[in-house]
């Protein structure tokens, strides 16, 4: 309990901009969060197993089944998967199955980085906030110290001071949580792609062989 009244008994010595950093802080969770559900859940697949699954219900002629276990699945992969296979169930050659692969990576790979880059933009903000905080805060300060009355130097001081590095504080701490969020989404959607590249490329070949018998 004397943390949490610590940290608000802070967060009001640090002024208006801690206000400003918290709306940040706000819209990153908010980011982050959606993100998460796009990229950790329904993003989530375990491609090898997947993989295997089709890999073998092409081997033995079995499109339309492989074909529906692809769309019964939402994750990036398998829509990716299932545009391939819907294309050689038509009987159609390798090039057009690797149009309607790339035409499906092509649309789904941007939704994979969607909105990921704000909490980049969102982290920088935060810092410049809470420089501009500083800096008031220290703006406060030497004025104190060159205007003020013997008086009340002492005081103003001490608020110009804590207005400063409250607001370097939070605004640090702030711009560490989402470049870390920033660094997680991006290394998890840059993976998702990769699985799509690689496994959308077996399949084309795949296919490729099983027309060629």
């Amino acid at each position: 309990m004397e943390i949490v009244q610590f940290l608000v008994a802070n967060f009001k010595a640090g002024g208006i901009f801690m206000y400003g950093i918290l709306s940040v802080l706000v819209v990153g969770t908010a980011i982050a969060v959606e993100r998460s559900l796009a990229l950790l859940i329904r993003g989530r697949v375990n491609a090898r197993a997947l993989w295997r699954d089709i890999e073998a219900l092409v081997a033995h002629d079995k499109l339309a089944d492989a074909l529906q276990q692809a769309q019964a699945l939402s994750a990036p992969l398998a829509r990716v998967l299932a545009a391939g296979l819907a294309a050689a169930q038509r009987a159609e050659g390798r090039e057009s199955v690797e149009r309607h692969i790339e035409e499906a990576t092509r649309e789904i790979l941007p939704q994979l980085e969607k909105r990921i880059h704000y909490l980049y933009t969102l982290s920088n903000v935060a810092t410049l906030i809470g420089l501009l905080g500083t800096v008031v805060g220290l703006i406060t300060a030497f004025t104190a110290v060159s205007l003020a009355d013997p008086a009340q130097k002492a005081a103003l001081l001490a608020n110009g001071i804590s207005l400063a590095l409250n607001n370097t504080a939070f605004g640090l701490m702030v711009a560490i949580l989402l470049m870390l969020a920033y660094s997680f989404m991006q290394s998890r959607a840059a993976r998702l792609g990769d699985e799509i590249d690689e496994f959308s490329l077996r399949l084309a070949n795949r296919l490729s062989e099983r027309t060629e018998r």
